[in-house]
């Protein structure tokens, strides 16, 4: 019988650390935004999420969102500006970084 060790297997490495967050949480409040990831989403077809990497008061974050309006804004960060800090504020029900 094998052992799983022997497989010489190891874990996809998260790239993604700290606990996650509603995007209701950070509304109005200075963040770092380390990274981000934008993907298809599964739970609706046809539409993205925005996976963030924050840093707030100290500590590493998750924040998920659906924004098409953030998705847009963030795409357009040259690949030097990370990490920059910001303010999600809600414009209407449309988010905007500030």
């Amino acid at each position: 019988m094998f052992n799983f060790k022997d497989f010489n297997i190891t874990p996809k490495e998260n790239k993604f650390i700290g606990k996650k967050m509603d995007v209701d949480d950070v509304i109005n409040v200075e963040i770092a935004v380390l990274s981000f990831e934008i993907k298809d989403s599964t739970k609706k077809q046809g539409t993205k999420y925005l996976t963030l990497q924050i840093e707030i008061n100290g500590n590493k974050r998750i924040v998920f969102t659906g924004s098409k309006n953030l998705i847009d804004l963030i795409s357009q960060v040259p690949d030097n500006g990370f990490p920059f800090k910001t303010t999600i504020k809600k414009n209407d029900k449309r988010l905007e970084f500030t």
